[in-house]
């Protein structure tokens, strides 16, 4: 049987691979979960006058099967959502706007972009339609030992190419126009990652259902996905800083020795299984791999800075358009790739405790807006999206990989029993795309430990699958 395993990170992806491994190995099995910071990761929570808000990963798609559950698992709640319209802002004036009124909008996108937007929605359907197979296979036990393998037997070649051209790329083969991918695809992937139409067809892909479909969160803050998890699989949280991974083997098995430093010092423990769920690249970590033959590899690619700033202020609505703010009526302001534009996006954002009593300030009221940028905003840039503020709490990430083409997707497979989970994110950056990866790690290292290989990377699932049904 498996002695104890380690998780190292306490995000998303740590509290759910504990979760997984918990439920595959069975309540036996002793789990150590490493983590620096704090749990919950990039899903932190800002206060502004006694109320908390999140300060990024704030949005879970419809179709977020595994967040689904776990919210149900927890007896948590979806947040109720607050209605507001947005708008794309070129830095003169707005290429597109929402009205209330569905159909008015749908016409607009037509008068504007002709059949673009139903070309555009028809790519994305069909990239979800075959993504949610994986839920089917993972029902059954599947498990792939690479990236690669797992994108494969959801859409063929195809999908492992999309993780290796642009998303403008892909949309113009499809018929979608230059301009609305400068207009509205180029919004919405600098909302969502801070980053260009050069993004992968596939994490463009993810990032543009999440745009269309219907979204929610989790009433009183999304990280209590993560405490909650943790709590239930009982896990010993331990508050250290991993420093480094040393093998060790013993009985033609590995055994793995990992080293922290905490408050109290240095200090190290042993393991049958260990899953990383923290960025192994240089710039984000100094982990050491030792006795490993051949060693462990550095991991290539860079992390996108990206400042989230949340302001407690009143918007300078003149500097939209809008000379009177009563007058101004979005309640989110996507922009597009305009060289002299110093911020991403910016939204009128709800607190996570959302009463039945609550309602959106007016525009001529202060309101507390997220702001996100790759720079912090300086004062005369702050001036210039607000007439005054009351405060302004500013964190800076490196959240989202540098989407950078034609780079191999990193390994899932470390070593025997260790397993690296944050690649995941240079497919695509999502709560559920991590939620899917932590499973996977967990199917794929029980199937692994207990030599059921006709579960790893099996071809022609769909027809396997049918079949078992």
């Amino acid at each position: 049987p498996l002695s104890p395993a380690a998780v190292v990170g306490a995000g998303l992806g740590g509290s759910a691979a504990a979760y997984f491994l918990q439920q595959h190995f069975g309540p036996q099995v002793q789990l150590d979960v490493y983590e620096a910071a704090g749990v919950g990761g990039r899903l932190a929570t800002v206060t502004v006058n006694k109320q908390q808000y999140e300060s990024r990963g704030a949005s879970i798609h419809a179709l977020s099967l595994h967040m689904q559950d776990f919210v149900k698992i927890l007896g948590l709640k979806q947040r109720r959502e607050v209605a507001g319209k947005s708008a794309i802002f070129s830095g003169e004036h707005f290429v597109l706007e929402e009205t209330d009124w569905y159909l008015l909008n749908l016409f607009r996108l037509w008068w504007h972009y002709g059949i673009s937007f139903l070309r555009l929605q028809m790519w994305v359907e069909e990239v979800m339609e075959k993504f949610m197979r994986i839920y089917k296979y993972q029902a059954h036990g599947y498990a792939f030992s690479s990236l690669e393998e797992l994108l494969r037997s959801l859409g063929g070649e195809a999908f492992v190419n999309m993780t290796q051209r642009s998303v403008a790329e892909s949309l113009l083969e499809v018929g979608v126009t230059q301009r609305f991918v400068d207009d509205v695809i180029a919004a919405v992937l600098r909302s969502s990652y801070g980053q260009s139409v050069l993004v992968p067809a596939f994490a463009g892909a993810m990032s543009l259902a999440g745009a269309q479909g219907s979204t929610w969160a989790v009433e009183g803050g999304n990280k209590l996905v993560c405490s909650g998890l943790l709590k239930l699989t009982k896990a010993n949280v331990i508050s250290a800083r991993v420093t480094g991974i040393s093998l060790h083997s013993s009985e033609g098995r590995a055994l793995y020795q990992v080293h922290y430093e905490s408050t109290e010092g240095q200090g190290s423990a042993f393991y049958d299984l260990v899953v990383v769920t923290t960025p192994l690249h240089p710039s984000r970590s100094n982990f050491t791999f030792e006795n490993f033959d051949p060693p462990i590899a550095d991991l290539p690619g860079a992390f996108q800075p990206s400042v989230t700033s949340v302001v407690h202020g009143y918007l300078n609505s003149s500097y939209f358009g809008f000379p009177d703010p009563k007058l101004f009526p979005f309640t989110s302001i996507l922009t597009t790739d305009t060289p002299d534009l110093f911020f991403h996006a910016m939204d009128n954002i709800c607190p996570v405790n959302i009463s039945a009593a609550f309602r959106r300030k007016q525009p001529q009221e202060a309101a507390v807006w997220r702001v996100l940028s790759q720079q912090p905003l300086d004062k005369p840039q702050l001036k210039t999206l607000f007439r005054s503020y009351y405060s302004v709490q500013v964190t800076e990430w490196q959240t989202y990989p540098r989407y950078d083409a034609a780079k191999a997707l990193p390994p899932i497979v470390l070593h025997e029993s260790l397993f690296y989970l944050s690649g995941v994110e240079w497919v695509a950056s999502s709560m559920e795309m991590v939620a899917v990866a932590a499973k996977n790690v967990a199917l794929l290292a029980y199937n692994r430990w207990h030599q059921e290989l006709e579960k790893i990377d099996q071809k022609d699932l769909m027809h396997k699958v049918k079949t078992e049904l």
